[in-house]
């Protein structure tokens, strides 16, 4: 899709690892971006995790001068807390609440989602491997700044990808087909309208999965979805999400490709997947 770019509030004492200990039992915190809630007082104590110094903070990792971060939504269960972690820390990433530049630290956003640094190290590192963040040793990580150089690549990776099986697809899937996708369609238009761009993407992603999965290629589902992933990163520099109208109208270009699919319009086809990738 068209290329989409406050942290944590320094550290504190009442870090607890009681999601992972416990799991969550009815504590909840105060609803914010990054997904995840820290626990209530009463849940979580005054207990400051292994390894933490008088300050609250962890041995090796300097928490204090960090931005602001962003207050947790949902309490992490312990079945799956570095998934949990690392959904919370995508969303925060494509919602630009977690800024180009900036250092974060494992202790303090585990403050912040109710959990020990160990899950927000382990998804941090994956994060790394996507290329979205790096290793700042003994501080923490810092998310890469992407220029326009970077998207274009990415979009240009995207299209020499998805466009050739797009039109492979639209010459042997049937209407009826591609018809079946007219909900995932209509979705991603209703998440457009509601101006979150983490919402969004997610729809967005969905779309293009279930079409490229009419090929029959695991793999290609597999970088395809990778790549557009990174691709929905905000770039350093730009503004912090892409504006409701920008996401409404990339949207309709799903509803719009669909319609042409299911009439067999190859011509517009070609046109729409041309200008969904590059923007020409």
């Amino acid at each position: 899709m068209k290329p989409s770019a406050q942290g944590l509030p320094g550290t504190g004492t009442g870090r607890v690892r009681g999601a992972e200990r416990a799991g969550a039992t009815g504590a909840t915190g105060a609803a914010g971006p990054a997904g995840i809630p820290a626990q209530s007082g009463a849940a979580a104590g005054n207990r400051a995790p292994e390894g933490a110094g008088p300050a609250g903070g962890v041995r090796g990792e300097h928490t204090h001068g960090e931005p602001p971060a962003p207050r947790p939504r949902v309490l992490v269960q312990r079945s799956s807390v570095r998934g949990q972690v690392l959904a919370a820390l995508r969303t925060a990433l494509v919602a630009g609440e977690l800024r180009p530049g900036e250092v974060y630290s494992a202790p303090a956003l585990g403050e912040r989602f109710g959990v020990s640094a160990t899950p927000v190290r382990e998804a941090m590192q994956q994060l790394a491997l996507e290329g979205a963040v790096e290793v700042v040793p003994n501080r923490g990580f810092r998310v890469l700044e992407r220029g326009a150089r970077e998207l274009a690549e990415l979009a240009e990776v995207r299209a020499l990808i998805e466009v050739p099986v797009m039109l492979r697809l639209a010459r042997t899937v049937p209407a009826e087909r591609w018809a079946e996708l007219r909900p995932l369609a209509e979705a991603t238009v209703r998440a457009a309208s509601s101006g979150c761009p983490a919402t969004y993407a997610e729809a967005d992603r969905a779309f293009h999965r279930a079409v490229l999965a009419l090929a029959g290629n695991d793999q290609l589902v597999r970088i395809a979805g990778d790549l557009h992933r990174r691709a929905q990163w905000p770039p350093a520099g730009a503004p912090a999400v892409r504006g409701r109208a920008d996401l409404i109208a990339d949207a309709h270009e799903h509803t719009a490709l669909l319609d042409a699919l299911i009439a067999g319009d190859l011509d517009v086809v070609r046109s729409l997947v041309g200008e969904h990738f590059t923007g020409a």
